[in-house]
């Protein structure tokens, strides 16, 4: 049997009045979701369990088959692994954006959480000057994808919180720093890094041509080294995965599974959504199970862009969900998983540890268990629930 995941990143939602008083999925055009809804299994699934972070790394530990309560030390060690940094036991690893912060009055605001989406190579420049200008045995900088890079403390302290910085666009930053033990040296290193940034030539050029800049860096989501059981022990799968986003890529790398790289895939709205769909029937061929991760719904929840999510949605199902549909086929028995892997609420511009509507497709036009199509209603209406981690199992029943 071919098993398939298709996550949507942060496709769930609350209800809009400017959308008649229906969630982004109820009002989006999602054909190919509604069919496979129509004729498989639709259910909620708690991916964050209570008393962890609502974030990407958590839930998307749980739609893998892991329960987080058992293996999740943080999001940037995964993102380490997939960057091929290696971490010591005493090592701590941190990510790190390239931020654009804006004064007004005394307050210091987060205007942009991604410096306005900076490309990956204006980044890696600003990433090396750090290196070259604060780096030392103990600190290390690494140019990662996009505005996301990674920052490792050699036998670091690992006990302070920090906050994810698309949690707090537009509001000032003073209470949303770093604290507790270690905060200290997070805080100076971020202060440091404006002085790197703000006479640097990429940012006089974005600025000259009305881009913003990436005057600052921020760290967060740190941890230690996570220990991950591979998918063949687990599960008794090969597999590989297919995102534009490290993180996810470490995931699968802990896991022991084959990373696919698409080229065109950005983790945003104008990434390869067909190259992914194409990639991953082509990886059936070898494999019993691929993972397809479509960053673009998360970030235009993040940015406040009802209409980019919509687009998103819609480009999702047509262009991957309808290409897989189609194309997956030819092997006979199968298996699809549709989901999210938490809640962005547009209006809240950040995540929530909400339940996420679920598809279990097995192919064919029978009957499914009630629902009408694939959104948040239809999926409570049917009464199934199950933890995010059981998803996998119940997909391979």
């Amino acid at each position: 049997m071919k098993v398939i995941i298709l996550l949507g990143d942060g496709m769930s939602d609350e209800l809009y009045s400017e959308l008649g008083n229906k969630s982004p999925l109820q009002a989006a055009s999602t054909p190919n979701m509604d069919f496979m809804a129509r004729h498989g299994q639709v259910g909620l699934a708690h991916t964050v369990p209570k008393g962890l972070p609502p974030g990407s790394d958590v839930a998307n530990l749980s739609v893998f088959g892991y329960d987080p309560r058992n293996c999740y030390t943080g999001r940037s060690p995964l993102e380490a692994v997939s960057m091929g940094v290696a971490l010591g036991p005493d090592d701590v690893a941190f990510r790190m954006n390239l931020v654009t912060l804006k004064a007004h009055g005394s307050s210091i605001y987060m205007q942009d959480f991604s410096a306005g989406h900076i490309s990956t190579e204006e980044a890696r420049e600003l990433v090396k000057s750090l290196q070259q200008e604060l780096g030392s045995a103990e600190i290390e900088f690494h140019a990662g994808v996009g505005y996301r890079h990674l920052m490792v403390w050699r036998g670091g302290k690992d006990g302070m919180q920090g906050t994810p910085p698309h949690d707090i666009t537009g509001k000032a930053i003073l209470e949303h720093l770093p604290r507790g033990d270690g905060a200290d040296m997070l805080i100076n290193i971020m202060n440091h890094s404006q002085m790197v940034l703000h006479h640097h030539p990429i940012n006089k050029k974005r600025t000259d041509q009305e881009l913003l800049p990436a005057n600052s860096i921020w760290l967060w989501g740190h941890g230690k080294t996570p220990k991950i059981a591979p998918y063949k022990e687990k599960f008794g799968l090969s597999g590989a995965v297919i995102s534009a986003v490290d993180l996810i890529k470490g995931i699968g790398i802990c896991a022991g599974l084959d990373i696919i790289n698409v080229e065109g895939a950005t983790g945003y709205i104008d990434t390869n959504y067909l190259g992914k769909a194409q990639a991953a029937l082509a990886a059936l061929e070898e494999h019993d199970f691929v993972y397809v991760h479509v960053e673009a719904p998360d970030e235009a929840s993040h940015a406040g862009r009802m209409d980019h999510k919509l687009q998103a949605i819609e480009d999702f199902d047509r262009q991957v969900v309808g290409t897989v549909l189609e194309g997956i086929k030819k092997f006979g028995e199968y298996a699809i998983l549709c989901t999210p892997d938490h809640p962005t609420p547009v209006k809240l511009m950040t995540h929530t540890s909400d339940p996420v509507p679920f598809i279990i497709y097995r192919g064919g036009t029978g009957a499914g268990n009630g629902a009408a199509s694939y959104d948040e209603a239809q999926a409570r209406s049917t009464g199934l629930a199950l933890e995010g981690h059981a998803l996998m199992k119940e997909l391979l029943a």
